[in-house]
């Protein structure tokens, strides 16, 4: 009896590290374009808790980003099941979509660098008009 309760765990051990890859669905979404999904996925997520124009928050995006692509939640969950049983891929996808999402942040930075040095030349020079004018009024008053 011990043997053969020692037998049946062994085997239920060894089912759960099985590498179970699962059949590729017909309407796989390409890699690269599931790349990109996660990555517009991720920000659309991530602008949840960001106010928009119109000051309101916690919006779902999720929609525009399936209708971005032309695809729906199934068919995502599908594709993404599948990758997610290959591993090694998933994993290239995930660092695909970080670098990418570093682009963009690297991009967006340089360019708030540059309208904050605008931004801040522009109150300089401000400044020196004022005390220019202050100066002139002060000069004309005495």
């Amino acid at each position: 009896m011990k043997k053969l309760s020692y037998l049946l765990v062994f085997i239920f051990l060894g089912s759960c590290t099985s590498n179970t890859i699962f059949k590729k669905p017909e309407d796989l979404i390409p890699r690269d374009t599931m790349t990109l999904l996660i990555k517009d996925m991720m920000i659309a997520s991530s602008a949840k808790f960001v106010k928009n124009n119109n000051d309101q928050k916690k919006i779902n995006y999720m929609a525009f980003v399936y209708d971005k692509y032309k695809i729906d939640s199934l068919r995502f969950q599908n594709s993404n099941f599948y990758y997610t049983s290959k591993i090694d891929l998933y994993e290239q996808i995930l660092q695909d979509v970080q670098n990418n999402l570093d682009e963009k942040k690297e991009f967006y930075s340089e360019i708030s660098a540059k309208n904050d040095s605008i931004r801040k030349d522009s109150i300089e020079k401000t400044a020196i008009k004022r005390k220019e004018n202050d100066s002139i009024k002060l000069s004309e008053s005495e």
